[in-house]
């Protein structure tokens, strides 16, 4: 058996992955139920993770991180589920709000399964199976996906909830934003790193105090 730090990596990458198929999934099931079949025309409303990964999102830069930092950052995305606004019952600011809220709350719902069954002994267990490894790992990074998810920086979902308050010039600024919107994700990592996290930190919180644990 792989070691411990081995086994976590390799487990929090299945249930990241895991978590990343289900929240990409809500977005098209909800935007389906609004309307816009532009998901389900493109083959990503599916349990298969193929269509959703994005290898360098996906894959590299999970693993880069986690073993850079020694377990204490893992982050990635996949490829964005396809939205046309304009079928959307509540257009591109409530209609597409609802459809961006799907996603991290896919992951609460997730983090809630995860704390239902979370024990706090698991925290001090030397040797944990292999099952709370997996309860502790969808815990953790759900709640994390869901508050990283509800920063306001396109194509995060938070941006989405930002739209519903912008008027169409700030709303096309965010348009312009967003193929950039990685770049400045991990510039924010690399160069204002305590500051995300403190935001992080607080969004975290909030979410962690709705959840039975």
């Amino acid at each position: 058996m792989p070691d411990g730090s081995l086994l976590d990596a390799i487990i929090g990458l299945a249930v990241l992955l895991v978590s990343i198929v289900i929240h990409e999934n809500a977005h098209g099931v909800v935007a389906r139920a609004l309307g816009d079949d532009t998901a389900h025309k493109a083959g990503r409303i599916t349990l298969n993770p193929i269509p959703h990964l994005d290898l360098v999102g996906s894959l590299i830069i999970p693993a880069a991180l986690y073993f850079s930092t020694n377990g204490a950052m893992m982050f990635g995305y996949a490829k964005p589920v396809p939205v046309t606004p304009s079928k959307l019952r509540g257009g591109d600011r409530s209609g597409f709000a609802i459809v961006a809220a799907a996603g991290p709350l896919s992951n609460f719902i997730l983090a809630f399964i995860a704390a239902l069954a979370f024990d706090p002994s698991m925290l001090i267990d030397p040797d944990p199976t292999i099952l709370e490894r997996v309860i502790m790992g969808g815990l953790v990074w759900n709640v994390t996906l869901a508050a990283f998810n509800l920063l306001p920086i396109p194509p995060l979902d938070g941006s989405r909830f930002l739209r519903v308050f912008l008027h169409t010039k700030g709303r096309q600024t965010l348009d312009r934003i967003e193929p950039y919107g990685f770049l400045i994700i991990f510039g924010l990592f690399y160069f204002l790193r305590e500051p995300l996290f403190r935001i992080l930190d607080l969004i975290q919180g909030a979410i962690i105090r709705f959840l039975p644990i």
